[in-house]
């Protein structure tokens, strides 16, 4: 599934970078941290790889 929006595809980078431990877990905050815990990397790698050209910078409810 890609992301659906800027924001969600940074988290997902970070939350990725964390997995991979190319960045401490404690330095996460917000939805990183969560989508660090609860996601595999695969699925992490999956939304951080989407492409931002046509994002919006947030997700409208």
């Amino acid at each position: 599934m890609p992301a659906k929006s800027k924001a969600q595809q940074q988290a997902a980078g970070a939350a990725l970078a964390a997995k991979r431990g190319e960045i401490k877990k404690s330095s996460l905050k917000g939805a990183s941290r969560g989508m660090e815990k609860s996601m595999s990397e695969s699925e992490l790698k999956e939304l951080a790889e989407t492409k931002r050209k046509k994002l919006p910078e947030r997700k409208r409810d």
